[in-house]
């Protein structure tokens, strides 16, 4: 087996340690992407197992069966199906948990059944002696047919011993753990004669499942053994049936558990933080403390990015020949960049504190929380995981919605989930309210800045609930489903973990925003730079003649500001805006605000992006003076005013909170209601909306 790569496929319920396995194999050799013509997420990594041998790891979506029930789970079934698929496994690693063993095999029992070779993995068994729990390894493994791996991703344990299971796989045994064509024997014996080169179980998945199957034809089969769908639901009882029987079997053999050792503090936990009084008034201190942690930690390193750009900016344009390029360069690229650079240190502390509620198992406490709220306006429970989710994006946040089984349901929460504030808007919300709202602390430690931020986060979750309730009520929702959710052991989040999604979902963040700003600035700095008429060519001209008929000082330096400014007016950028402005002054923004809020449709964060580059092209001046104190600084050309005081503020905010700027997520509900009606009435409600908002805010406060 030299140079072989072994395909590996990581499969187990949600919630057993999945991602710790795989991040312990794979370490940072990762990579995120979607199955071939379907959007679930799909990570894949490389894992050296010896000098010649490395194994290519796909992490498929949480499961609780192969009785598939949401697009994700079908997944799994359509890839250990296929042989000809470039991921079809040499071999299955099922993950379990040492905890829920009995519930967990019921998967394992059924991929066994497809005769792939299968490697079981009993994860945190560390926590064996705090439950109790003694495990006869060598009695599992006969029963089960397989070998296990014991492994404890917390204390890194049974990871070299998986390694050496995998690489040889090969005297794995294929054989299925029970029989399940005794559930009904005359049946399964009619099938197996129609189709004797096929396996049984795999057409009994094709009968039961949304599944396609090789060559064969699904209809083929389906129509030569056709039986009603509570018939075919009477055998999936049965099966699950006997397989639980065999798994209670196995354990009574393989397991002992000492009931007197559990401990109770699981239960006294979820008593306090899901109570009805105590476990909203702690989930809220938790939201304060994010909020104002993100205000007050990342201010430094944020401080330090913004003039480490402004003084790139200003170096390139100083050392290097003048000319088209040095100012694209200083004037587009670079400040374009840390238009969006400038919030990687808010983003990661976002992304962080998501990531430690995940993994500590708090968030599904959450989730239980707010059913109770939800279930109330039309929602169904499953709506609120997309809801939740969509504060770190929209687009996964909207996909998720997928696990809901109601048509009207699932619709109602993808319309709303772009209310939620997602990690696109923070670089515009931070910078906004670091200008409009004071460096002041309530109660000597409460951040106003933080509180404000806290304050559009609940916004856009009110607006998404309201906006829920409309439309239960105009689309006549009158059918209800029950929302189940599994609670996991609360554990200590491990920081490999918590590290690698961090890094994972900040990389992605940036990479997808990066490739938008940067192709917008060049196009924003070339609109700005360039001007179809003589008044741009000849600006420095008009502008001594204007200065001179006023009687103004003729100084260098008050020409170059003057004429950098009529220039920018007469560029194609600023002809853009002086065209669009008239519709957005009501709202308290100038033409460059007005240009910087259209752009920014294609991803919200554009915004700030887009104002340093408009406010670079206007100023040609050597002082280094970052993006924030540059629109601190911009004030009316006739008034004199402040452009970004508080009345205009508050309305970009509120316009934010509630505008639907982004085009990936129009497209996401486009794809996922399969028409562009849905979208389009979303699109321009929303945006609706926010303009009327922003305009009484404006009005009231100016």
């Amino acid at each position: 087996m030299q140079n072989a790569t072994i395909k590996v496929a990581l499969i187990g319920n949600p919630n057993v340690g999945k991602t710790s396995v795989f991040n312990q194999l794979t370490g940072l050799n990762q990579q995120v992407g979607n199955y071939p013509g379907i959007t679930v997420e799909k990570k894949q990594g490389i894992c050296k197992l010896s000098e010649t041998i490395k194994a290519k790891i796909i992490d498929l979506p949480g499961t609780y069966s192969l009785n598939a029930s949401s697009i994700d789970e079908n997944v799994v079934i359509e890839l250990l199906l296929n042989k000809k698929d470039e991921d079809f496994p040499d071999v299955a690693i099922v993950v379990t948990e040492v905890e829920n063993l009995k519930r967990n095999l019921l998967l394992f029992t059924q991929i066994k059944d497809l005769e792939i070779p299968t490697i079981l993995v009993i994860n945190m068994a560390d926590r064996m002696q705090l439950k109790g729990i003694e495990l006869d390894i060598p009695a599992l493994e006969k029963e089960l047919n397989t070998k296990i791996a014991l492994v404890s991703s917390r204390k890194k344990t049974g990871i070299n011993e998986l390694k050496s299971l995998i690489i040889n796989y090969n005297s794995l045994s294929t054989e299925p753990c029970l029989n399940a064509s005794i559930i009904d024997p005359e049946y399964f014996d009619n099938l197996r004669r129609a189709f004797p080169n096929q396996l049984l179980y795999k057409l009994w998945l094709v009968i039961t499942q949304d599944v396609n199957f090789l060559n064969l034809e699904r209809n083929e089969i389906k129509n030569s053994f056709t039986k009603s769908h509570s018939d075919l639901k009477r055998l999936q009882q049965k099966e699950t049936i006997k397989r639980y029987q065999f798994i209670n079997d196995t354990l009574k053999i393989g397991q002992k558990v000492d009931k007197t050792k559990a401990t109770n503090l699981r239960a006294k936990l979820d008593r306090i933080l899901t109570h009805k009084i105590y476990g909203y008034l702690i989930f809220f201190g938790i939201l304060m403390l994010i909020f104002q942690s993100i205000f007050d930690w990342s201010t430094i390193p944020m401080d330090f990015i913004d003039e480490t750009f402004t003084s790139l900016s200003t170096y390139t344009k100083n050392n290097i020949p003048a000319g088209e390029f040095t100012n694209l360069l200083s004037e587009g690229i670079i400040p374009g960049i840390s238009g969006i650079v400038i919030f990687i240190p808010q983003i990661a502390f976002l992304f962080l504190f998501i990531s430690v509620l995940e993994e500590s198992g708090y968030m599904s406490r959450v989730v239980f929380l707010m059913d109770k709220i939800m279930s109330k306006f039309g929602l169904s429970g499953k709506s609120i995981v997309p809801l939740i989710s969509g504060t770190a994006c929209a687009i996964p946040a909207i996909m998720g919605a997928r696990n809901i089984e109601n048509w009207k349901e699932r619709l109602i929460t993808i319309l709303v989930t772009p209310f939620t504030t997602c990690s696109a808007r923070l670089p515009v919300y931070s910078i906004l309210i670091s200008l409009i709202i004071p460096e002041e602390r309530v109660f000597g430690f409460l951040s106003l800045q933080g509180l404000t931020l806290m304050l559009l986060y609940l916004l856009g979750f009110g607006m998404a609930i309201v906006s829920a309730m409309l439309l239960n009520y105009f689309l006549k929702l009158n059918c209800k489903s029950y929302f189940v959710i599994e609670m996991p052991s609360y554990k200590v989040p491990m920081f490999k973990n918590v590290a690698l999604n961090v890094i994972e979902k900040t990389k992605s963040f940036v990479a997808g925003a990066g490739k938008i700003i940067l192709a917008l600035s060049v196009i924003l700095w070339f609109l700005g730079s360039h001007g179809p008429s003589s008044n741009f060519k000849n600006a420095e001209k008009i502008v001594i003649q204007e200065m001179t008929k006023n009687k103004e000082e003729l100084s260098t330096e008050a020409i170059d500001n003057k004429t950098n400014s009529y220039k920018l007016e007469n560029s194609y950028i600023g002809i853009m805006g002086k065209t669009i402005e008239p519709v957005i002054k009501p709202l308290g923004y100038d033409w460059k605000i007005g240009i910087a809020v259209v752009s920014s449709f294609a991803a919200r964060e554009v915004f700030v992006g887009t104002l340093a580059t408009i406010y670079n092209v206007g100023n040609h001046g050597e002082e280094e003076v970052t993006i924030r104190k540059r629109m601190a600084a911009e004030v009316h050309p006739v008034t004199g005013e402040k452009i970004f005081n508080f009345a205009s503020g508050v309305s970009l905010l509120l316009f934010y909170a509630f505008a639907m700027q982004c085009m990936s997520t129009i497209a996401i509900v486009k794809k996922e209601t399969n028409s562009w009606k849905w979208p389009l009435i979303q699109f321009v409600f929303m945006s609706g909306f926010a303009y009327l908002t922003a305009l009484i805010a404006y009005q009231i406060l100016k």
